[in-house]
């Protein structure tokens, strides 16, 4: 990901700083490179956010690192000014409802990627096959803060807590009320909206395609079961 080779900009001036200053340089440095101001936004985002629930979980895991690198694959040459973020993040006093805060002025007005790091968020958190109560708990606040709609976080967390067992509609985030033309339209934008070339264009980086491919199996499987429910 060449994104990579600009995150290092953000850190060569000190050692420690507060996050908020990290969110003005990203906004500042990248004014004329929407894409690149894209990809270095979801990064930040996704290091100093995973920091924070780290710490409210209380432990890593190495399969958490492992899904981690799943979403970003690091070169070797830029892991201390990951690791000077992650660890900035975890260490800082400010909780991480200031820090959710700081990511929403990051995409103002921009839900979709809000949703990808929640995604990305839910990944690394059940990575371990469990998600802890106080995982839960910050993922449910963090998407309070993100100001995500209920019915975009309702699919979001049946895809990832309830899989094979959740309700079709709620994994495609719909009522059983809507009429089938209805129903049609909302799976197709919902296939339009987390297409893994749409996700890249947005700012997510390459590697996230393997998780935005999951994502679209899962809404293809709800819309199967809603489907067949339906007769259409």
């Amino acid at each position: 990901m060449a994104v990579w080779t600009r995150f290092g900009d953000l850190f060569s001036a000190a050692t420690t700083e507060a996050f908020t200053s990290v969110v003005e340089r990203v906004k500042i440095a990248f004014a004329g490179d929407a894409l690149t101001r894209r990809q270095v936004a979801f990064s930040v985002a996704m290091i100093a956010l995973s920091a924070k629930m780290a710490k409210a979980d209380g432990v890593v895991t190495a399969d958490e690192v492992t899904a981690f690198r799943e979403i970003f694959h690091i070169p070797e040459q830029e892991g201390a000014n990951v690791a000077r973020l992650y660890n900035l993040a975890k260490q800082d006093v400010a909780g991480f409802e200031s820090y959710a805060q700081q990511v929403v002025r990051l995409f103002p007005g921009d839900e979709e990627i809000l949703e990808d790091v929640m995604d990305g968020l839910f990944h690394i958190a059940k990575a371990d096959g469990l998600l802890h109560e106080r995982e839960m708990g910050f993922l449910d606040q963090v998407a309070g803060i993100f100001g995500l709609a209920k019915r975009t976080y309702r699919r979001i967390k049946a895809r990832h807590v309830a899989a094979a067992g959740a309700d079709p509609f709620e994994a495609l985030g719909a009522e059983r009320g809507w009429d089938d033309d209805t129903l049609k339209s909302h799976y197709r934008q919902l296939v339009r909206d987390n297409h893994p070339d749409r996700l890249i264009a947005r700012g997510v980086p390459e590697e996230f395609v393997s998780i935005a491919n999951d994502r679209l199996a899962a809404i293809n499987e709800a819309w199967e079961k809603v489907s067949a429910e339906r007769g259409l």
